[in-house]
This record gives structure tokens, sequence and C-alpha cells, in this order.
């Protein structure tokens, strides 16, 4: 059963629009990403050695290419603040759109609560805080500061998070003038080979498929770009073109660290590191470079951290405001901004802090959710492209079906990786979806609001395919 909401209904759950231009929706994608270059990334080696990471960052930079390019085409086609489960929704029907819209969702309440134990890191890092300050503390003050900072408005909140992304930027030049005098070869490969392994690959095929999920890190969060589709001036044009752009800045800090911080202070140091950059550089001895990247490496965990809070609520607000959530947390107040689901996914951020008590399972529990979405996505160009090839597209994607087919086909491999690192945290997540789902089916589908955007592009599909 759907039911139609008054105007009303959709004043009261609306977004600023026309706030966004593509030089902020390119900062927003890199901002995202860009505290994976600072810390989380570094697990990899120590689950596959330097080759094994390298190769992940190699295959799942091709997953992420070939995804990021079929997002850009759909959304130029479908831009609404529903994104990823917008695109499935049309292609895959409501409940493909949901699981996807869920996927998302999980993606980015874990990651968010991962970066907030690096945050902590970093600030105990730096050793300003009095004796006895719990980390927990850290993280429960990020949370607060910056979702009052997204609550406040939304086009403050992204200028905010491109200087600090700026910053970040300035953090990993400097890193790179402090480590190339220091890079050899040699130390790529320092870890001492496990039984089955080699001085490539220390632990093996299987330490290699481990560290895909890590591999991810690296680019994780960037396809959250279209969620700004509602407040972009010009959504058709400015997010294919910011999304695409901020994958090529992403692809060239990735490969500056992964190998200047092993290269220069070793795997077997990195593997292990709860602050990767920092202790590379203090390693090197350049601690006044260290001293630096740490203050400044916190703005690139903070920029990500603001980011994905900013991405999370989006697609709580466009579920919510369709009827696949509760409605009442797509309410957005005088400044615009979905005040309610910000609150909900700093609660169970910190929630999954407390519980979980561990960066690199909640890395393992994004990457699931993530590789999920990823998979769903890849298969709804795939749909569309040959379901309604006259659909309206701003933009095309490079190789067409092909390319996302092997978009597809990598999202289902890095999915099942996330097994070869934690079981627990996976089968957490898998749990989830089913409780989900099973929401869903039960009592969801059932209250549908039906001129929701998301649902009037469907609705509108299924008359031009009547018509024909």
């Amino acid at each position: 059963m759907k039911n139609e909401a008054q105007q009303d209904y959709f004043e009261k759950r609306s977004l600023k629009q026309g706030t966004v231009g593509w030089v902020l929706l390119t900062g927003l994608g890199v901002s995202y990403v860009i505290s994976g270059d600072f810390s989380g990334w570094n697990y990899g080696i120590a689950n596959g050695g330097w080759l094994g990471l390298c190769i992940a960052f190699v295959a799942m930079g091709l997953m992420y290419g070939c995804t990021v390019f079929g997002i850009a085409e759909l959304s130029s086609a479908l831009p609404t603040a529903g994104a990823g489960y917008g695109f499935a929704r049309r292609a895959l029907g409501k409940t493909g759109g949901f699981v996807t819209g869920l996927a998302v969702l999980i993606e980015y309440v874990c990651a968010p609560a991962a970066i907030s134990t690096f945050i902590a890191n970093y600030v105990f890092e730096l050793g300003i805080l009095p004796e006895g300050v719990p980390h927990f503390a850290v993280v429960v003050a990020a949370y607060v500061i910056f979702i009052a900072v997204h609550i406040f408005g939304v086009g403050e909140a992204l200028k905010l998070m491109l200087a600090i992304t700026a910053v970040a930027a300035v953090a990993l030049l400097v890193f790179a003038v402090g480590m190339i005098p220091e890079f050899s070869v040699g130390r790529l490969f320092d870890i001492a080979p496990a039984p089955g392994g080699s001085t490539l690959l220390p632990f093996g095929v299987a330490g290699a498929i481990a560290a895909l999920p890590f591999g991810i890190w690296f680019f994780l969060g960037i396809e959250g770009v279209p969620l700004a589709a509602e407040e972009a001036r010009d959504p058709r044009r400015d997010i294919p073109r910011s999304i695409i752009f901020a994958m090529g800045i992403l692809v060239i800090t990735g490969l500056c660290v992964l190998l200047l911080a092993a290269g220069g202070s070793g795997s077997q140091v990195m593997g292990t590191s709860t602050a990767p950059l920092v202790d590379a550089l203090n390693d090197a001895n350049h601690p006044s470079f260290a001293l630096f990247v740490n203050v400044a490496g916190l703005f690139g965990l903070v920029a990500s951290f603001f980011s994905l809070i900013y991405a999370g609520s989006r697609q709580m607000f466009a579920l919510s405001r369709a009827g696949y959530l509760p409605s009442i947390l797509a309410l957005t107040g005088s400044r615009k901004t979905p005040a309610l689901s910000l609150l909900l996914i700093g609660v169970i951020g910190i929630v999954l802090v407390a519980v979980v008590q561990d960066g690199d399972a909640l890395i393992n529990m994004a990457v699931f959710g993530a590789c999920v979405s990823y998979a769903l996505m890849n298969l709804s160009h795939i749909v569309l492209r040959r379901r309604e090839p006259q659909m309206d597209r701003g933009y095309l994607t490079p190789g067409g079906a092909f390319t996302t087919m092997l978009g597809l086909l990598l999202s289902c491999v890095a999915t099942c990786s996330t097994f070869f690192v934690d079981v627990a945290a996976a089968a957490a997540v898998l749990v989830t979806f089913v409780v989900g789902t099973a929401y869903f089916l039960l009592y969801a589908r059932f209250h549908l609001v039906a001129n929701a955007p998301e649902e009037e592009f469907a609705r509108l599909a299924e008359a031009e395919n009547d018509l024909r």
C-alpha cells in the first residue's frame, strides 16, 4: 500500500537547494575519503604484506573507478538525495532499493565510528590531554561537536569541510617531502614470511585476499557525492564532474602514502601503527614534520568523519522521507537540515564504538555494507542501460555496461573478502541486513510515500513502459 503525502509533508522534509557548487562537491568527494590516507589502510599490510596491500589498492581502485563512472551516469539522470538507493529503486524495485539504501547507511554509520577511534589515537599521540582522559571521551566529543555544526547548516558545514580538507592535503605534501629521501624498496618487504608465504607475499594468497578491505579504505565514501544532489546548483553537470575529479585526486594521494610510509619506515612497523604517517616521520628523524602531520592529520580524519556523517544523514533522510524508515527522521527545521537523522547517526556511532572497541573491526563492517551497495548500484546501471536506453542522461559511462559489469564482479569479491579479515564483524552486518529486510517486508513496504522523489521517478518509468 502506498500513501500520497500532502505538500506540507515535503515542506517539513526538504533540504536547502542550490547551496553547493562543483568545487564544494569535489572537496566533499575528497573529504569523504582523505582520512583513509592517514590511518586504517596500514592494517592491510599486517594482513597481506606490502605487495598484498598494493594488489588490493589496484584491484579496489579499479572497482571504484568502474563504480564511480556508473554512479556519475545515474546521478546525472536521477538527481535526488537518495542517490544509490534511488538508482536501485528505479532499476531493482522497492526491495532492491531498500537493501541498497540500508547497505549505504551501514557504511555511513560504521565508517565514522571507525574514524572517531583514529581521531582519538591522533589526539593522544599529541600528548595534549590530561592524564587519565579515556579515548572514548574524545570519540563522544567529536560526535557532539561536528553533529552540532551539521545541524547549523549545510552550506556552512561544507565550506568548513573544504577548508579542513585543504589543510589535510598540505599535510600529505609535507609527509611526501619528508619521506622521499628515506625511501628504500627493501623496506617494503621486511616482514618475515609465515609458513606458506614468501618475501613478496608473507602471508600467501589468503593474506592478499584479506588485504582487499583495506585497499577499499583508500576510496571508501567517494560514492557519497550524489547524496548532495538536491543541494547542488546543477546536479546533472556538477556531480559527474566532481566525483570523477575527486577520484583522480584520491588515486594520487593513496599511492603517495602506500609507497612512502612503508618504503621509508618499513612494512613491519607500518602494519601495526595506530598513526602511520606520524610514526613514519618520527622513525625518519623528522620530529617537526611529524608534529605538523600529527596536527594536520587530525584535520584529514575530521574531514572524513564530518563528511561521512553528512552523507549518512542524507541517506537516512531520503529513506525516511519515502517511508522506508520512520518518516519522523526526515523532519528538517528552519535550517533545512535533517537534525533527527544526524542525532540518531551520532547515537548509533557512539554505541558502536563502545561495544566493538576496535577500529579495525569497524572498518570491516563499513566495507561489507559499502561493497554490497556497490554491487547493487553497478547492477542498477546494467539493468537501466538495457531496460531504459532512452533515459535522459547528462553523462555516459565509458565502456557502458561492460564497465559496471567489471565493477559488479569486483564488488562481490570484495564483499567475500571481509570474512577473511573478521568473521564476527562481517556476520554482524549480515544479520543487520536480514533484520532490516524483514522490517521492510513486514511493515515498511505497506507505508511508502508514493509521491516521494524516488518513488515518483519509479512511477514515471512504469508509466512510460506501459505507454510503449
